[in-house]
């Protein structure tokens, strides 16, 4: 099976900006702290661990899996 591509973060901003979507309202819609969300976007988190792993999945940035524990 074929993984979809990765997005940057301009892709994603790009993308908010297209559809008039904030950064907050999409975090709060996907569970998300819009903190969080917004320090990955900026790469102040790297999307590592935890929250910001969730949110980088979510977002397209990286490949991995969102377990809800």
């Amino acid at each position: 099976m074929k993984q979809k591509q990765l997005k940057t973060r301009e892709d994603v901003l790009a993308e908010f900006a297209n559809k008039g979507i904030s950064i907050r309202r999409w975090a709060i819609a996907n569970g998300l702290a819009p903190s969080v969300v917004h320090a990955v976007l900026k790469g102040r988190l790297s999307g590592r661990i935890g929250e910001s792993h969730k949110a980088a999945v979510k977002l397209g940035l990286k490949y991995g899996e969102v377990i809800e524990m």
